[in-house]
């Protein structure tokens, strides 16, 4: 997932990872996160058009800019900075890792780190999220997730 992300970066002319590149990537390569979606209902071909149209002109006001949702610094070299990532990408990794250690798994999977994203209710994947209608306040109930900006917590 993380190097078709990148990959996407560098297509659509971004410096960094962020949480919308993340999230195309887990939606077109995690069955989990799909059927968390209600997999293949209208929302879904919504979400994904926005996702693609994003890469030929959707969300230009974030091109060139640095995601930050206010949950983390937006400083490149703040501790544990992900060189090639925005900070709020960064946090939603540590996020996923700190949520598969809880229940004893060696990585993260897909679902972990889509727990990561909808746990930043101001990141850009989120963003998108809600822009295609999905319900992000029952999808963080769903995946144990307690979101407030600026004070993230995820369950297990």
């Amino acid at each position: 997932m993380v190097t078709t992300a990148r990959r996407r970066a560098a297509r659509d002319g971004d410096r960094q990872i962020d949480t919308a590149h993340l999230l195309h990537s887990l939606l077109e390569s995690d069955p989990e996160v799909w059927e968390l979606l209600d997999g293949g209902g209208p929302q879904m071909g919504k979400l994904l058009g926005y996702l693609v149209q994003r890469s030929i002109g959707y969300g230009l006001r974030w091109q060139g800019a640095v995601e930050d949702s206010g949950a983390v610094p937006a400083v490149a070299d703040q501790p544990g900075a992900v060189p090639g990532w925005s900070p709020t990408a960064s946090a939603a990794m540590d996020l996923a890792l700190r949520r598969a250690w809880r229940r004893g798994a060696p990585a993260a999977e897909g679902i972990d780190l889509f727990a990561g994203l909808v746990a930043d209710e101001e990141c850009r994947g989120v963003e998108v999220l809600r822009r295609a209608g999905v319900d992000t306040g029952r999808l963080a109930v769903r995946l144990g997730v307690r979101s407030n900006t600026g004070d993230t917590a995820v369950g297990s």
